[in-house]
């Protein structure tokens, strides 16, 4: 069945299903491929998307930023930095709805209007667990990046400073004059599709369901005014990220059924 599994379904078929395994194998019943699907673990129709890591140095850079999650340098900080562009301003009507069996929901209409939309430079302090620094822009280029970094630099004087990043092009220019120009700070980037390391990713994904899945608004400023309001909550009790994982590893996916179980 697994041999099976791995040829080309029938024509006109994007996939197999048990069905169309038991008409192919012909001696098998449906019932049977339904209990040796499951015992192996194998959803036929569930369908997943990821983004893998080619970068050879891997290794080395995961080990960087793990370090600095696991034993940060005394007296350091160490700041996980990434923005998050054209966040948009969507106005769009809420309310409750009474459904027939009597239960109130909450939501919103799925029509709405485009007021613009804005970027987030943000900064998290991996020791406090809080954000150490916030920037809203119109555009995040390289002048963008650098005037948010000189306010990071402001905000700790005289401190040695450790900034997780990504590969972003503004992020990493071939002659870095402004990191020339700061010799305490020092830039750890990402293995290449690797950003889940950054943690800053983790709060972005908290910033928007707590304060942007489907709220509405009527202008870049509402909205701004929205986050700087939710980074204010969040800082009030923040705590740091468990960070767990003493080593990362690259997968690569198997390309056949048979490989996964050998």
């Amino acid at each position: 069945m697994l041999a099976a599994l791995d040829q080309k379904p029938p024509a006109g078929r994007a996939g197999w299903t048990a069905k169309l395994l038991a008409r192919a194998l012909g001696d098998v019943p449906r019932h049977q491929i339904w209990r040796i699907l499951h015992s192996h673990g194998i959803q036929l129709q569930r369908r997943r998307s990821w983004c893998i890591s080619t970068d050879p140095e891997f290794a080395p850079k995961a080990a960087d930023i793990v370090g600095l999650y696991l034993n940060p340098p005394e007296g350091a900080v160490v700041l996980s930095v990434d923005e998050k562009p054209h966040i948009q301003v969507l106005e769009r009507a809420q309310g409750y709805l009474k459904l027939p069996n009597g239960r109130a929901v909450t939501g919103f209409s799925h029509e709405y209007t485009r007021h613009g939309t804005t970027t987030l430079f943000a900064a998290l302090n991996v020791l406090t667990g809080k954000l150490a620094a916030a920037r809203h822009t119109k555009r995040r280029r390289r002048i963008e990046f650098l005037d948010f970094m000189n306010e990071i630099v402001r905000l700790h004087p005289g401190q040695e400073i450790h900034v997780i990043l990504d590969n972003l092009s503004t992020h990493k220019p071939k002659h870095d004059r402004w990191l020339a120009r700061h010799p305490n700070v020092h830039f750890h980037f990402t293995p290449t599709h690797a950003s889940w390391l950054n943690q800053i990713e983790c709060w972005f994904s908290i910033l928007v369901r707590g304060a942007l899945s489907g709220a509405s608004f009527i202008s870049p400023q509402q909205l701004r005014q929205a986050i700087d309001d939710f980074i204010n909550s969040y800082n009030e009790d923040a705590v740091p990220f468990h960070w767990t994982k003493a080593t990362v590893r690259q997968v690569q996916p198997k390309h056949s059924y048979a490989d996964l179980h050998k």
